[in-house]
């Protein structure tokens, strides 16, 4: 029998391409990556402002439920802070919700530019009632009849001021919502001037 030969170049020639391939394309695979060599795993080095940030953002994260109800009441305290500065200041940035917004601004600044009965009603009332526990007729009718008085007065000065107000902000501010400014404004007309919160911007006279 004739034996077969079996070329051993092939054998051997073909094993060495196969694991030569692989190393090969790897190579040109990684030469054609671009990659930061600062940055660990493909990923890009942050930069230092954020990484500080992050590591404050860490460290300022409360750990237990106590330093989380702590931080809650420093929070709220600061909130509140703000707020009463605001209050005091004018700063529309901090106040509360039902006095934010130009509406409102000149709601207060026009009921603040003018006399208003309604912010004596509260020293006129003391006066009527010390007159009314008088036990003198004539005193005590001059009282009930200077309480009819105060409050048709006031009545009249709050429509007059509730009309002017609403054509005011009618042309003024069209575009914007105005529900509930014109009782804002009379709500603060019965406030007296150095009570008013927040406090008077304008001075009496002055045309908002």
């Amino acid at each position: 029998m004739r034996a077969h030969r079996v070329p051993l170049g092939f054998v051997f020639r073909s094993r060495a391409k196969e694991e030569k391939a692989p190393a090969d394309k790897a190579a040109v695979t990684d030469s054609k990556q671009t990659r930061d060599p600062q940055a660990p795993k493909g990923r890009p080095t942050p930069k230092r402002s954020e990484a500080q940030t992050q590591r404050r953002s860490v460290a300022n994260t409360p750990t237990t439920r106590k330093e989380a109800s702590k931080r809650n009441r420093d929070d709220r305290r600061a909130a509140m802070e703000r707020q009463r500065q605001a209050l005091a200041n004018g700063d529309e940035r901090y106040l509360p919700a039902r006095d934010k917004g130009p509406v409102r601004k000149f709601a207060r600044d026009f009921v603040d530019s003018r006399f208003c009965i309604a912010e004596f009603f509260l020293p006129l009332a003391v006066l009527i009632l010390v007159l009314s526990m008088v036990r003198v007729g004539s005193l005590q009718n001059i009282a009930l009849l200077l309480w009819l008085v105060v409050i048709l007065l006031i009545v009249v000065d709050s429509i007059g001021i509730a009309i002017r107000l609403k054509k005011q902000l009618s042309t003024r501010y069209p575009d914007l919502p105005r529900k509930g400014a014109v009782a804002y404004a009379l709500m603060r007309t019965l406030q007296m001037r150095r009570l008013r919160l927040p406090k008077p911007q304008v001075k009496r006279g002055e045309r908002p």
